[in-house]
């Protein structure tokens, strides 16, 4: 049973190992990880695991995308009152666009059309 085990563990960090990005890979290069993993049983996909595989919310220095009201240095480059008269417009799109929804359509017994 601990062979079908360390069988499964090992096929799966070859697989987990060469489908992931070459960004995803540390130390190393992908191939290098492949050929441990696959060389070196179950401490090579243990070390895969521990020290080879790049998580996904380790970026390692890369450049992340923020959206604009997340950006604290684009937050503070909008002054006060550009920030209010934003607030004013969009507050008053808000409520036009609910006075819209509050009258709703006609409905189809005052229609023109309309049939008994």
């Amino acid at each position: 049973m601990g062979g079908f085990l360390a069988a499964i563990f090992w096929v799966y960090s070859i697989v987990d190992c060469a489908v992931q990005p070459q960004t995803r890979h540390r130390g190393v290069s992908k191939g290098i990880w492949i050929a441990i993993v696959a060389l070196v049983p179950v401490i090579g996909g243990i070390l895969w695991f521990t020290l080879g595989r790049r998580r996904a919310n380790d970026d390692g220095g890369a450049i992340r995308i923020v959206a604009p009201d997340d950006d604290p240095q684009f937050l503070r480059s909008i002054s006060k009152s550009e920030q209010d008269a934003r607030i004013r417009r969009l507050e008053e799109e808000l409520a036009r666009l609910d006075d819209e929804t509050d009258d709703g359509p006609a409905s189809d017994s005052t229609a023109p059309d309309a049939r008994p």
